[in-house]
């Protein structure tokens, strides 16, 4: 058996997001397949339709945008029937350039929603386990020219919760990764590489972790998609005061969805040097080039 760590990144623009994440969901592959169907049925029913054929995906930008919430809280929550009318009417508008009514902003707005919350079910009733990892977005890498060669430290944490949560399971994980740019995505496989053969500690971690990632197109990809989804709701909805990790959340995702992160993340113990500790599938790392943790 094996476990697929599906891998996405929020925040990187630097832009909105209180912070840069780095992060996703494991899928025991028994129920890679199982999960993909239950996805696919999960948008019908919400949306009565697939978002990519309306140039859409299942982000948590998408989702839980501060806009869907207003939508959604216009009217009563609709029976599901005029819901997925009103919002396949919503998205053909969009296609059209033309504006949607009322109800079909409510209804897209109250459907996105409940994607959210049946996508948090479903990594619950597939045993999906949390990994992530974030840094202040205010960081900024030092000039040295050989940083680019070393994966950053938030990175090297963020692999090694699932090399522990691997162990314990004797088990291996795969490493997916949604498409970013291809020169990006080959400088973090180029990092990846020299971490797993150039470190004693990476060479150790390939008896459990593929050191080869594979990499998929997120809009063809629910298990990327959900964990965007995740990974967005640690950004606006998880926070580790104790760690630093106190920037000011947005009340309805960290009320909802919270809990979720925190049933799902990662807990279990770790032996190092001798010293067995907890270890957490969250991980918050504020000052990703320096030393220590």
């Amino acid at each position: 058996m094996s476990w697929l760590l599906f891998l996405d990144e929020s925040g990187h623009d630097h832009k909105q997001m209180p912070y840069e994440v780095r992060g996703g969901i494991a899928l025991q592959d028994a129920e890679l397949w199982p999960f993909v169907r239950a996805m696919q049925q999960l948008e019908l029913t919400c949306f009565g339709t697939e978002l990519h054929q309306y140039g859409k995906e299942l982000k948590g930008s998408t989702l839980l945008d501060r806009k869907r919430y207003r939508f959604a809280r216009q009217a009563s929550p609709m029976n599901p029937e005029s819901r997925r009318k009103h919002a396949r009417a919503f998205l053909a508008r969009g296609l059209e350039k033309r504006t949607p009514s009322r109800d079909e902003f409510t209804a897209y707005g109250q459907a996105c929603i409940e994607m959210a919350r049946g996508t948090f079910q479903l990594l619950r009733d597939h045993s999906a386990v949390l990994f992530a990892s974030a840094i202040p977005r205010s960081v900024r890498k030092p000039d040295h020219a050989h940083i680019d060669e070393f994966l950053r430290k938030d990175h090297v944490f963020l692999l090694e919760r699932f090399f522990y949560f691997l162990e314990t399971k004797r088990e291996y994980g795969l490493l997916v990764m949604d498409e970013v740019e291809k020169t990006a995505d080959r400088k973090f496989v180029r990092q990846l590489q020299s971490y797993f053969t150039r470190t004693e500690t990476g060479r150790y971690r390939t008896k459990w972790i593929v050191p080869a990632p594979f990499f998929v197109s997120s809009d063809m990809t629910y298990p990327v998609q959900a964990a965007d989804l995740s990974i967005y709701c640690v950004n606006w909805g998880f926070r580790l005061p104790s760690h630093g990790m106190n920037k000011p959340v947005r009340e309805e995702i960290a009320r909802e969805f919270g809990p979720w992160l925190n049933e799902r993340q990662f807990v279990g113990e770790a032996e190092k040097d001798g010293r067995v500790f907890q270890t957490w599938g969250i991980v918050y790392v504020p000052n990703p080039y320096g030393p220590g943790n």
